[in-house]
């Protein structure tokens, strides 16, 4: 015990970045699973902006990715975010790399090369702001070929999704009537629980549908809301939530086949499915046009052209810009709406006003001589209005 304290001393005093190493090539799981002094690594190409977001959010010291996190397919901004909060980044270190590091271990990065105690379990290429800035100069040669991939996924998608897209033919009827109202639909995107806070007041006042999109169903219940439609895989949604009473829909494949259905009859609670190859914040909205919703509030969504192009949603931007290009106006960003509301009269400036008009009242009526005589006036109106009420009750 002695001895492995002063090798943590000594560790600690070497040069570089020294966290503990979480590893896990599924993303979601390691962004769940990465907490502050952590080193995420990982092996994922193209870096996301929203990944890197995330990791910054949970305050790692240090990213070792196995692959480029700028391959030059497109300027992705992940690198730069990690760059920008001060996130050691050490990029292409390779697969074997990740496998020699084990998950928990204490470990070191220093010019590239990363250190478990004193052996050196790998090395890659250190980022830096230079570094970055001249790859996402050479990323962006690589847009136009991947926007002539994108149209080419659009044009398949509408080949396949067009009764869909164009009709609605398939949205899947719900007992909730949305006629009318607002819908408000949460995707378990980066900041989306703080974005929904924001909008404590529209809630408040306007009273929309709640649609939360799998985990973004338990954001709204730990945030005091109860969903009133669950869209998405039942198996990334909490039982508590799927047992609140909320209309589940689960998105199916072509043929038929509804990932996370058994879930959903074990704990005996009804679902409808929703056959298509869109992603389920898509599937949301397109259900929500179709219940006839008067406006759409989304909240944890991305639309922005980098979106379009990460990795990340790859599989599903053309459901995302068809959808969009579907709803146009009807949709609108909850930041957005937090923004307006933000910007209408608050309620302590009316305060203020109220009591400036009733200070000038007071000193007109002083001013004149005519303050006595109201206050008398006053006085006898209220005596009256006593004398009426006590009359009506003896």
């Amino acid at each position: 015990m002695k001895f492995s304290g002063l090798l943590a001393r000594r560790q600690e005093s070497l040069p570089g970045v020294i966290g503990t190493a979480r590893v896990d090539r599924r993303q979601g799981d390691l962004l769940r699973r990465v907490r502050a002094g952590d080193i995420a690594v990982l092996d994922q190409a193209d870096l996301d902006r929203r990944t890197a977001e995330a990791l910054v959010a949970a305050e790692v010291v240090g990213v070792v990715n196995a692959a480029p996190s700028i391959s030059g397919r497109y300027p992705n901004l992940g690198p730069e975010v990690l760059l920008s909060a001060g996130v050691e980044l050490i990029d292409g270190v390779g697969a074997q790399t990740v496998r020699r590091i084990k998950d928990g271990a204490r470990i070191r990065l220093n010019e590239g090369v990363v250190y478990s105690g004193d052996e050196e379990v790998g090395r890659g290429t250190r980022q830096d702001a230079d570094s970055i800035a001249d790859q996402l100069i050479e990323a962006k040669a690589g847009m136009s070929a991947q926007l002539e991939a994108f149209s080419a996924n659009t044009i398949e998608f509408l080949r396949k999704e067009r009764t869909l897209i164009l009709d609605g033919i398939g949205v899947p009827e719900l007992s909730l009537s949305m006629e009318g109202r607002h819908a408000l639909v949460l995707a378990p995107g980066y900041g989306h629980a703080d974005d929904l806070r924001a909008l404590r007041r529209y809630i408040r006042e306007y009273r929309p549908v709640l649609i939360g999109v799998e985990s973004g169903a338990d954001t709204l219940r730990k945030s005091g809301y109860l969903p009133d439609v669950i869209v998405g895989d039942p198996e990334g949604v909490g039982t508590d939530t799927l047992k609140s009473g909320a209309e589940v829909v689960i998105p199916a494949h072509l043929d038929g086949h509804a990932p996370g259905l058994e879930r959903i009859q074990d704990l005996g609670i009804g679902a409808v499915t929703f056959p298509a190859t869109g992603n389920p914040e898509d599937l949301a909205l397109l259900l929500a046009d179709a219940q006839r919703a008067s406006l759409i509030v989304t909240v944890g969504f991305q639309a922005t052209l980098g979106e379009f192009l990460d990795r990340g949603r790859s599989g599903s931007n053309p459901s995302t810009f068809l959808t969009r290009l579907r709803l146009g106006s009807k949709v609108i960003d909850g930041a957005a709406v937090a923004t307006l509301q933000r910007s209408r009269t608050p309620l302590s400036a009316v305060l203020l006003l109220a009591t400036a008009a009733l200070v000038v009242v007071t000193v007109a009526l002083t001013v004149s001589g005519l303050g006595p005589a109201v206050v008398d006036v006053l006085d006898h109106s209220a005596k009256s209005v006593s004398a009426y009420f006590r009359g009506l009750f003896t």
